[in-house]
């Protein structure tokens, strides 16, 4: 099977930011922690283990084959997610400013937003749009796992404007739409029977 790499301009597998992740050494430590892409790497391992360990402690070991839909999803979409991807203009104060941030830092960023939201994890996570062109109309995709236990409507409705709020500070994207589709339900170990009859 050949190696998952993080990018073609870090080189970087995804086996060995494994390996730095649980064993905290590297002979390319330093590397690792000042590439973006082995950062952004290094967070979506986590959350993968996070994820995993939750599982887990539901009795579901089977759920952490790699093989495993959910599972093999997540790793499907890492690569791409982990680039630095297209440069987003954006204002500046002075007219020589040449100010930008990636595509990736926002995909981080949305991450990083479902993160802090209990009840779910973000799968497929999709930018269309011109994202180049300051004020182009941009729609963000979202295929997302939910926890059993909680509504899920609500859980749509709280996502999407939670991640309307934080691009809207931390980015200037025209963000016309939040498509989310929730395409998994698996068991949640913080469910409680109070909060599934919720």
């Amino acid at each position: 099977m050949t190696p998952l790499t993080i990018g073609a301009d870090c080189g970087r597998t995804l086996e060995e930011l494994s390996d730095y992740l649980h064993t905290g050494s590297s002979p390319d430590a330093e590397h690792v922690h000042n590439c973006p892409q082995c950062q952004a790497g290094l967070a979506a391992l986590r959350r993968l283990d996070d994820l995993t360990a939750e599982l887990i402690a539901l009795d579901i070991l089977q759920a952490g084959r790699g093989d495993e839909p959910w599972l093999q999803n997540i790793l499907d979409h890492l690569r791409l997610e982990t680039r630095a991807g297209r440069a987003i203009p954006l204002a500046g104060a002075h007219p020589d400013d040449d100010l930008s941030e990636t595509e990736g830092a926002v995909i981080a960023l949305i991450r990083a937003v479902g993160d802090t939201l209990p009840g779910a994890t973000i799968g497929k996570c999709r930018l269309h749009g011109d994202l180049t062109t300051a004020g182009a109309p941009v729609t963000l995709h979202l295929n997302v796992t939910a926890f059993w236990g909680h509504p899920v409507p609500a859980l749509v409705d709280t996502l999407r404007g939670t991640l309307s709020d934080a691009l809207a500070m931390h980015t200037e994207l025209n963000i016309t739409a939040i498509d989310i589709a929730v395409t998994d339900l698996v068991e949640d170990a913080a469910a409680t029977p109070e909060r599934i009859r919720t």
